[in-house]
């Protein structure tokens, strides 16, 4: 059982940080993203006693992390409510905050199942079939929830997509 143990709180360590980042992509929320990777992890560390049945312990901390989240949007009730506008920022340093900030609303836009699609596909990596398995769907369901994603997450975008495409061209110019 020890040994159980040792190996589960080896994986939460290592995992913790993807699995907050993941979950910050599907929420949009450092606060709210803390909260669902708490749940993710109380729920393995509690499905840990079968631990020896469970294939693939990645595999079933992403499925629970995206069925927390997905059932957090089905709350008729929710104690903090989005905005449609991130709130004032200073200009960054470095990297492309105003199109970081400008997918992270639009993202926001997009459903919570569509949403669980494109982190698992795009941020995650993975298969369709490996999406597939984890949302506990079928191939064509993912591939059909990542359509329809993406073009809810371009049409959200709208003009964020052109000054985006400026500024790469600017910064391409500027290396030589």
């Amino acid at each position: 059982m020890a040994g159980h143990d040792d190996a589960l709180r080896e994986f939460i360590a290592a995992r913790r940080g993807p699995l907050l980042r993941s979950a910050f992509l599907l929420c949009g929320d450092v606060h709210e993203a803390e909260d669902l990777v708490q749940s993710t992890l109380v729920k393995v560390v509690l499905a840990g006693r079968r631990l020896d049945r469970i294939d693939n312990i990645e595999a079933y901390t992403r499925r629970t992390l995206m069925s927390v989240f997905i059932s957090s949007r089905r709350r008729l009730w929710r104690r903090e409510h989005p905005h449609a506008a991130p709130p004032d920022t200073t200009e960054a340093a470095h990297g492309d905050l105003d199109m970081s900030l400008a997918v992270r609303t639009a993202l926001a836009e997009v459903p919570p199942r569509q949403r669980a699609v494109l982190v698992l596909r795009y941020w995650e990596d993975l298969s369709v079939e490996e999406t597939a398995q984890i949302l506990g769907v079928s191939t064509g369901t993912v591939k059909s929830q990542s359509a329809r994603g993406l073009a809810t997450l371009r049409s959200a975008l709208g003009d964020a997509l052109p000054d985006a495409a400026d500024r790469l061209t600017d910064a391409e110019e500027a290396r030589l």
